[in-house]
């Protein structure tokens, strides 16, 4: 949901300095864990918010959809910011894991990573796995998305 993360990520640092990323090569782990679990037919959605103009970092992330989420078995949705207005959001980006598991991400305010938390609370998973849907309806598959 932020439009930045982990700017000091050395693929985006690459990337912005005008280098070609082979996201098999930078993300083999992840492009082999979801892979190995979308073809034991296990659905992996990834839903983004993005503000428009896009930033510099969602240009990058952007890029690299194809080659890792996509190629991996994901489904990626667009949602532009503007559209989300009427969806109770989260305060932070989360994974949902069987409509029963949530793993929460949290980032300082320079977008950098920190330690993720577990949650099985109820009132949170239903919170989040609304927003996700409400969200994912109103997303914008990533083939048919056009960065603004």
């Amino acid at each position: 949901m932020r439009d930045s993360y982990m700017k000091s990520d050395q693929a985006y640092i690459d990337w912005d300095a005008g280098a070609a990323i082979d996201p098999a090569e930078r993300w083999a782990d992840w492009l082999a864990l979801i892979s190995e679990a979308t073809s034991r037919g296990v659905k992996v959605r990834r839903a983004r918010i993005v503000s428009e103009p896009v930033s510099k970092y969602i240009r990058f992330e952007h890029e690299v959809t194809d080659g890792l989420n996509i190629t991996a078995g994901e489904e990626v949705r667009w949602l532009p910011r503007r559209k989300a207005t009427g969806i109770a959001l989260p305060g932070n980006d989360f994974w949902l894991f069987d409509s029963s598991l949530l793993l929460v991400n949290h980032f300082d305010g320079e977008g950098e990573w920190l330690e993720p938390s577990l949650s099985t609370d109820p009132q949170e998973i239903k919170l989040c796995a609304g927003a996700f849907e409400a969200v994912w309806g109103l997303g914008i598959p990533h083939t048919d998305y056009q960065l603004a």
